[in-house]
């Protein structure tokens, strides 16, 4: 069965500038609200603190942007700080204890969102910071107790071993940059194909159309005289047809970049990738809504698949339709 070509549209992005302090909060209230699922902030701190990484400190800056959005008092950002440095270490985790998920491990089944909301940092932070406000005398709490009432843990008095460098890094991202991320995040289907530019949607719109061609080892695809494509043979043949050359391997892909910074939210047209760095081992192309399309393996013919899952070994993304 030969290649199938679906039709894509490319979405416009409006550039809007960067705002500093109380601007985030306006520009925070026109992106989201409680319900909010794809609207997201990237925001970067002004300040870094030993033992945190980029994305840990990018993550806290998000938090309390939206607390400031939401006029949360700094002793609420404190106590967000404090429990997602608990539950995930201030990272945007796709797993967990049963279903929990996010920044805040929250669980879909308990109904605080879908699997999609509960790792959008914005929107998670948005419905930690209305169960925190909806308690009666929060502030009157210690941070640990009023941490507790939000998360219920197992283990309610751990949140207080974080409330001092909780407030050291309110302190290092209170006067964070923040701005929205692109509002293209994709379908997650080869249906409707939404991206941020031509480039990324013609590669999508070449993958799309190789579903179900079977896994082959160092193939290339028919257009090279192959039956199907081992998964960076399917990302450079995509990426190919766009008129942007990758290397071969996913490890090379990998190595030649650009890189999308840690914490940043994806876009459609990017390449995701999985451990270990010393020799990346598979790449897939990212759609939206956290499905990517990849050739998997052996037997496996090219599918859609989510991109993240329990123990995958996730490396990071690139970006080569910049």
């Amino acid at each position: 069965m030969g290649p199938k070509l679906v039709a894509g549209v490319a979405a416009l992005i409006l550039a809007i500038p960067l705002l500093i302090g109380a601007g985030v909060a306006s520009l925070v209230s026109s992106l989201f609200g409680s319900s909010s699922t794809s609207s997201s902030l990237t925001c970067t701190p002004d300040g870094t603190l030993p033992g945190f990484t980029a994305e840990q400190m990018g993550n806290a800056a998000t938090i309390v942007a939206v607390g400031k959005q939401m006029g949360v008092p700094e002793q609420g950002w404190v106590v967000a700080i404090a429990a997602s440095m608990q539950e995930s270490q201030l990272r945007n985790v796709f797993y967990g204890d049963r279903d929990s998920l996010g920044l805040f491990q929250q669980r879909p089944s308990m109904g605080w969102g879908t699997p999609q909301q509960v790792t959008t940092p914005t929107y998670a932070a948005t419905k930690f910071f209305e169960h925190l406000t909806a308690t009666p005398n929060w502030q009157k709490m210690s941070i640990n107790d009023a941490a507790q009432t939000v998360q219920g843990s197992g283990f309610p008095n751990a949140y207080a071993q974080h409330e001092s460098k909780a407030r050291a890094i309110v302190a290092a991202v209170s006067g964070a940059r923040c701005q929205p991320t692109p509002a293209t995040t994709g379908t997650g289907d080869c249906t409707t194909i939404q991206a941020a530019t031509a480039a990324a949607t013609t590669a999508i719109n070449y993958a799309c159309g190789q579903l179900g061609l079977p896994y082959v080892w160092g193939g290339n695809g028919p257009a090279d005289g192959d039956s199907g494509f081992d998964c960076s043979g399917l990302t450079k043949a995509a990426y190919d047809a766009a008129g942007i050359a990758l290397p071969r391997t996913a490890h090379t892909q990998y190595q030649t970049g650009p890189r999308v910074p840690d914490g940043q939210a994806l876009l459609p047209g990017d390449l995701v990738y999985y451990y270990p760095p010393s020799k990346v081992w598979h790449v897939g192309l990212y759609i939206g809504h956290g499905k990517m399309v990849n050739a998997p393996d052996v037997g496996q013919p090219v599918r859609i698949a989510d991109y993240r899952y329990p123990g995958d070994g996730y490396l990071g993304a690139t970006r080569p339709a910049r």
